[in-house]
């Protein structure tokens, strides 16, 4: 199939083909799963590499933009450790590095693969059940004790409590040896992460093949995702239980992952500070007090859960959470202490293990692995050092050395004999595997096809039915063609995985069947850490605008050549001095007025420019990503590109009005989504209440600088500009702007949606609807000072505004964001909801 007119010629298409393949040589001793020994494409290729012969150059570049857009579009991003900066954590994100060829692998071949892991889940959930229960395995000598108990993830606080190592999602790193076998590299039993990027990647290749998704009988994945929420449900005592995604925060490497899966399965992101306890149950903090969580899915290490009992040096987790756990008040997935069985050491041990609890073989064998704390064992690893693979026993720690797999045969002597009297002191911190060779597959590079590297994780979820397996995964792709498993721990790109069938697959939906669905008409709590950075977000989405009006007045003002009118100097130096004031623009004497609105445009480091308030809303944004359409996103990416100056090119003053105006556009677009698209719930209740706070203030600035009692007419003129005033104050009036018209239309106009007067009522009518903690009758203090707002302004008089009256609006809307944010914002560990008696 081409996509764009008639199918080419048979001739053609063996031409692309031959262009694809010209460069593909499969690596020496490694397994291709794209080629045969003999050359050939194997099989279940074959429809992939038609579809894409079939293509030219040109439209395989468009297939691959459609991808490359949704990746860009939704935000798909990630970090690489270290790369922080708590400043700004949209700082560190990467791009996510997708990979436009998929790995494909028959449906028969799956199912060896899927039984396997399943088989592999089950095993590591029955020796976490032992080793926080009974310990028969220990006791019967299946298992050193020093494995278990020299494991900085085994939870001593946790033995014999029955949620203590539960296992609810478990990830299998898998490599294809050169025989042909898939392998186990490692096993992810602590927070595994990667599934959210799966479904990513399936959602961009989708995009970019979709007919050739539907002709090869591609495996969904929404079926896994329903089970493992299914799963998730029925560990709850709640029929309709409060689910929590508990993640580190927008700094964590994979945070994009975590708010997207909390959007994507209906579950409420949170952070440790979110969370409280009380009475020996796990409450979130929200804007109408503490709610009850029954389950909790972590995204932390098990240790940083609870500084009270575990790790104390931890900001991450919630004070008393173990103590929860034992009472069996919440559910955690994957339990505080499953990280236990990520261990290396503990590989070596599986197979016999598994004849032991389960009766059976293994189905997916280990990479041979050596732990060094048995003396034999340590011997042979001592005996073959320059063959192995040297790696911690458990979690790495430590640097150099100590702080991940190595190639001992490729270390300098010195570092070589370092980690040998390493090993020989402390063999039982190392373990020594085999080398792996990895097995390759293609990735699109200079126009052909290439191999190189790959390894495969794949998930399996515990749901009411049994453990189910995700039919496909995610892979990661090396950027370089040596093949053993070391050089995988920085992979650079990543994959969809396609499970072929042998029949059309019917599509899975998230959604249960409608005899099942309770009708609701609100999304659930709303927590107060989200309302906060909502109310902040449209609080910067307002002042990026009113910055912008201010440099578009200056600019057009600059273009003008009518320097005649009477006034214009003196409005010039008024626009100027307020984007000074606003800490926009710089100040001093000798700066010209068009420097001052370029900087206050894109200057980053005016911490109140246009870009840096951009900057601010994105920030904020990322914090509550789960709560934002993708439309919105790409949004905000728009402003950011459109404000973004090239340092190597000077905008004119044109140029630079016409950026302004750009951006002005797009976040009248934003309020296109926000107004019609957003349900009217508390977050959105909270994003208004920013905007309106944010536009009154900003709207008597406005008022103060511009309509002094001498002001001329031009000034008058600017403000109307300021307010977007300017056609209503025209179809109203004949003559020129005035003082006291323009002050009653800007200041007290109810009817004027850019009005003070109109940014109040919308206040006391947002605040209104919002929860109260008491019900003994009296007013809050938010709705208190909004309604004395509203009766100042309702009683007040153009004729008698004047700057000092105008200050006082200024100051009560200030008043009123600070009694907001007292209210329902988290301030301190005993918010007001925690003096609730009647808590849900």
């Amino acid at each position: 199939m081409a996509a764009q007119g008639r199918s080419p010629s048979t001739r053609v298409k063996a031409e692309r083909r031959n262009a694809l393949l010209a460069d593909y040589r499969p690596l020496a001793g490694a397994f291709d799963e794209f080629m045969a020994t003999d050359g050939s494409i194997r099989p279940h290729w074959e429809p992939f590499l038609t579809e894409w012969s079939a293509l030219s150059h040109d439209e395989l570049g468009q297939r691959f933009g459609l991808a490359d857009r949704h990746v860009r579009d939704t935000g798909v991003s990630y970090r690489v450790h270290g790369d922080l900066d708590e400043r700004d954590p949209l700082a560190g994100e990467r791009a996510w590095p997708l990979n436009h060829v998929p790995l494909i692998l028959t449906g028969a071949e799956w199912q060896t693969i899927a039984a396997g892991v399943a088989q592999r889940a089950q095993l590591l959930a029955s020796v976490l059940d032992d080793v926080y229960g009974p310990g028969e395995s220990i006791a019967k000598g299946l298992l050193p004790a020093a494995v278990v108990a020299g494991s900085p993830d085994y939870l001593r606080p946790l033995h014999g409590t029955a949620n203590g190592g539960s296992l609810q999602l478990y990830a299998a790193d898998l490599g294809r040896g050169p025989d042909g076998r898939w392998w186990v590299l490692g096993d992810r039993t602590q927070a595994p992460s990667g599934a959210g990027y799966a479904l990513e990647n399936r959602l961009a290749l989708t995009r970019a093949f979709p007919d050739l998704f539907r002709t090869m009988n591609i495996e969904r994945l929404a079926a896994f995702f329903q089970g493992f929420r299914a799963g998730l449900v029925a560990s709850s005592r709640r029929i309709e239980p409060r689910i929590c995604l508990l993640t580190p925060g927008p700094l964590n490497e994979s945070y994009f992952e975590q708010a997207y899966l909390a959007r994507y399965l209906g579950f409420l992101l949170v952070e440790g500070g979110d969370l409280l306890m009380r009475d020996g149950r796990v409450h979130v903090r929200t804007i109408a007090g503490l709610k009850r969580a029954d389950v909790i899915w972590r995204r932390i290490d098990g240790d940083f859960a609870d500084p009270l009992e575990l790790n104390a040096a931890s900001a991450l987790g919630v004070a008393g959470l173990v103590h929860a756990v034992r009472r069996g008040n919440v559910h955690i997935a994957n339990g505080l202490g499953s990280g236990a069985v990520e261990a290396r050491a503990l590989m070596s041990f599986l197979p016999v293990l598994a004849r032991q609890l389960l009766g059976e073989e293994l189905i997916l064998p280990n990479v041979a692995t050596w732990w060094c704390g048995q003396p034999r064992e340590r011997d042979i690893v001592l005996d073959r050092l320059d063959e192995m693979t040297i790696a911690p026993a458990f979690r790495a720690s430590g640097e150099g050395l100590d702080s991940g797999t190595v190639l001992a045969g490729e270390l300098p002597p010195d570092q070589r004999d370092a980690l040998r009297a390493r090993i020989e002191a402390r063999g039982q911190d190392y373990v020594g595997q085999e080398v792996v060779r990895l097995s390759t597959m293609p990735v699109f590079q200079n126009g052909r096809l290439q191999p190189r590297p790959v390894t495969l994780r794949v998930f399996a979820a515990a749901t009411p039915e049994g453990w189910r397996v995700m039919p496909g995964g995610f892979c990661r792709i090396s950027d370089h063609p040596d093949a053993r498993a070391v050089t995988m721990r920085s992979g650079v790109r990543s994959s969809d995985v396609w499970v072929t069938s042998d029949a059309p697959v019917e599509p899975v939906t998230l959604l249960p069947s409608a005899d099942r669905i309770t009708i609701r008409r609100v999304i659930g709590v709303l927590p107060s850490r989200a309302a906060d950075n909502l109310f902040w977000l449209g609080r910067y989405l307002e002042r990026t605008e009113a910055t912008l009006r201010a440099v578009r007045a200056l600019l057009g003002r600059l273009i003008d050549a009518d320097d005649a009118t009477p006034g214009r100097a003196d409005t010039l130096r008024r626009l100027a001095n307020l984007l000074v004031a606003w800490g926009s623009a710089p100040g001093g004497k000798g700066q010209k007025p068009s420097a001052q609105a370029l900087a206050a445009l894109h200057d980053a480091n005016q911490y109140g420019s246009a870009l840096a308030s951009v900057r601010e809303a994105r920030r904020t944004a990322s914090v509550i990503r789960e709560r934002l359409s993708v439309d919105a996103w790409r949004l905000f990416g728009d402003l950011q590109r459109q404000l973004t100056l090239d340092t190597r090119q000077m905008r004119s003053e044109g140029e630079a009005y016409e950026i302004a105006d750009t951006a002005l556009k797009t976040l009248a677009a934003f309020s296109g989504l926000s107004q019609e698209n957003m349900v009217r719930g508390a977050g959105w209740r909270f994003l208004d209440i920013g905007r309106r706070i944010e536009r009154g203030i900003a709207t008597c600035r406005f008022a103060r600088h511009f309509a002094e009692s001498d002001a001329p007419s031009d000034s008058l003129d600017v403000l109307l500009d300021l307010t977007d005033s300017q056609i209503t104050y025209r179809s109203r009036y004949l003559l020129g702007a005035a003082l006291q018209p323009v002050l009653d239309l800007v200041m007290l106009d109810p009817y004027n949606p850019r009005s003070v007067a109109f940014q109040i009522e919308r206040l006391d009518a947002e605040i209104a609807t919002l929860p109260a903690l008491s019900e003994d009758g009296m007013l809050e203090a938010p709705r208190r000072l909004a309604l004395k707002l509203a009766a100042e302004c309702r009683t007040a008089e153009a004729g008698r505004l004047d700057k000092t009256s105008i200050l006082l609006f200024e100051q009560l809307l200030m008043g009123v964001s600070s009694a907001v944010a007292d209210r329902y914002f988290l301030q301190n560990d005993e918010p007001e909801g925690s003096r609730l008696t009647g808590i849900a």
